[in-house]
């Protein structure tokens, strides 16, 4: 006997048999009619037919449930951060040298570095941002009045002034003249923009205009082919070419004299920014300069945007973007560069293999990249810098900050100088000598040094220890180097003139001169270090061994533990 019981609840059957009459059953029963039957259906028309009991609402919420999972995760979301944290937002992260009395100063008098970021409920992804910008970012109403800088090679630049008299009000207005009075003293700042970015740009145009509203004037300088100006020379603009902004700067240095000069960069123009700055040291006339979302590290940033889908995306936005740029000036770029490359380029890296690395005479696209990176010249910047980068920009990734570099960048001094001579206090004068970027130079050999101390100890050394080491050692070798002169000359006086005249032996001795001068400095720190502690050689001599000839050091460490290893401690108080 079977019997069905259906509950309340949908999709709960209870199927049950009464064991109790089997014996009903005839005994001649033909069970294989039943076996054919259980075997002719699939287990999949069960399943399905299960599935078609579920009402098609709850699949619909399911689908819904793990799309928004996935554009959560796709998009970057934050929105569940921010809710968990009750909206208070995340702390700004400060990177500077805490030594320094300026950088001191301005985080304790700039409010924003104090506070707390936190992006709108409703724009919380760093991808909606962006769109949101572009495509919704409602710039105010201004009108730039241009001025055209023609370069050293006949290249035409656009600059698009906006000045404090043309937003009072709010508003701007057309004034007659082409650019700010001559004589004015009201500080000027130059905004550089991003890739493919002109003065039309709606985060250029929020920039200016709030610049200008707090009482600047604020001065954009277009990129080579960009703005609505033609190419007129052979030459075009990369994340490296800092030749005009040097032009550009000095123009506006001469023109306005008496005025302080600032400078602001997005973005490739950021990167530019920082990539003078370096170049030129302290003789740039700028005071101070702020670097927004600068890529720093062009290598790294190519790597990164070609590894997530959303970020190749971003690629191929700005690829289409370079394309547009090529179109507008086709009739050079075809006759300079690979046009059939360009318009096949399906990445970044594309373009600039075709286009941007022969422009600019690079052998290969990673040598273009590490050579305008502006991260191989933070190091010699010699004016206050503030950078600002998001650790969630969608391109340029924060794995190319240079953390340690903009923390300990030896620009204090420098700087202090600069102020000391500026035109605020008494006129600026030109400042003598220059510093030369040294892209490639490691900043490891700096700072901490190690000193070993009289009881064999091994200490770090501040820059100032360590200075007065290096001119100790140095003296030394100065008195070896003279009394090596004066052995070289005293030899010399009983040389005759055939032995002069032998080329053979003066090769021999000037490599016998070239091995001292090698020996010479290392001997004068060997003993230096010697005469520090005994214990140290000893200790020194050990480490080497292990650490170059391992199985030496592990046959001298059993060596030892068994000529010990019947020795006690308490002999050593027996008389």
């Amino acid at each position: 006997m079977l019997s069905i019981y259906s509950l309340d609840f949908p999709l709960f059957y209870f199927i049950s048999f009464s064991l109790f009459s089997l014996d009903s059953f005839p005994k001649s029963m033909d069970w294989e009619p039943l076996a054919a039957a259980k075997a002719s259906i699939s287990p999949y028309d069960l399943l399905f037919q299960a599935l078609a009991l579920i009402p098609f609402s709850h699949y619909f919420f399911a689908a819904s449930f793990l799309f928004l999972i996935f554009l959560y995760r796709f998009l970057e979301i934050h929105f569940l951060h921010d809710l968990l944290t009750l909206f208070r937002g995340d702390p700004v992260t400060l990177t500077y040298n805490s030594c320094s009395d300026l950088a001191q100063s301005v985080v304790a008098n700039c409010k924003i570095l104090q506070g707390r970021y936190l992006a709108t409920p409703w724009l919380s992804s760093p991808h909606l941002q962006t769109a949101f910008l572009s495509f919704l970012g409602r710039p105010p109403p201004l009108t730039y009045r241009r001025h055209l800088f023609r370069a050293f090679d006949g290249g035409t630049i656009a600059l698009d002034w906006l000045t404090y008299t043309d937003v009072v009000g709010g508003t701007s207005c057309m004034p007659d003249s082409s650019a700010a009075p001559k004589g004015d003293k009201t500080p000027i700042v130059i905004v550089i923009p991003g890739l493919t970015s002109d003065s039309a740009a709606a985060y250029v145009k929020h920039l200016a205009f709030n610049l200008a509203r707090q009482g600047w004037n604020v001065v954009v300088s277009n990129h080579r082919g960009l703005g609505g100006v033609s190419l007129t020379s052979d030459c075009c603009y990369n994340a490296g070419w800092t030749e005009d902004l040097r032009k550009i700067i000095d123009h506006i240095r001469c023109e306005y004299p008496e005025a302080p000069l600032y400078a602001v960069g997005t973005s490739i123009g950021a990167n530019i920014l920082v990539k003078y700055l370096g170049e030129d040291g302290a003789n740039t006339p700028l005071f101070g300069a702020a670097a927004i979302c600068s890529p720093w590290d062009l290598l790294i940033c190519d790597r990164f945007i070609n590894r997530r889908p959303m970020q190749k995306l971003y690629d191929r936005a700005l690829t289409v973007g370079l394309q547009g740029y090529a179109q507008l000036h086709q009739s050079i770029l075809s006759r300079l560069a690979n046009w059939e490359g360009i318009e096949k380029s399906s990445s970044l890296r594309d373009f600039d293999n075709h286009a941007t690395r022969v422009l600019g005479k690079f052998e290969t696209v990673d040598t273009y990249y590490r050579r305008s990176s502006s991260t191989n010249y933070v190091e010699n910047v010699s004016v206050p810098l503030l950078c600002v980068s998001a650790l969630d920009d969608p391109v340029c990734t924060s794995e190319a900050i240079p953390w340690d570099e903009c923390r300990w960048v030896r620009v204090v001094n420098e700087f202090f100088g600069v102020l000391r001579i500026s035109p605020h206090i008494e006129g600026r004068k030109k400042m003598q000598g220059s510093t030369m970027p040294k892209p490639l130079q490691s900043s490891i050999d700096q700072a901490p040094y190690l000193n070993v101390i009289e009881d064999g100890m091994v200490t770090a050394m501040s820059n100032e220890q360590t200075d007065a080491f290096v001119e100790d050692i140095s003296d030394e070798d100065t008195t070896h180097s003279k009394k090596d002169e004066g052995t070289i000359s005293d030899k010399g006086t009983s040389v005759d003139l055939t032995d002069k005249l032998n080329p053979e032996k003066q090769i021999k001795q000037q490599v016998e001169q070239n091995v001292k001068d090698l020996i010479v400095p290392v001997q004068g720190r060997i003993d230096k270090l010697s005469r520090r502690s005994r214990q140290s050689i000893w200790l020194l001599v050990y480490i080497s061994i292990i650490t170059t000839w391992p199985f030496v050091g592990s046959v001298l460490l059993s060596v030892l533990k068994r000529r010990f290893k019947t020795f006690k401690p308490g002999t050593l108080f027996r008389k």
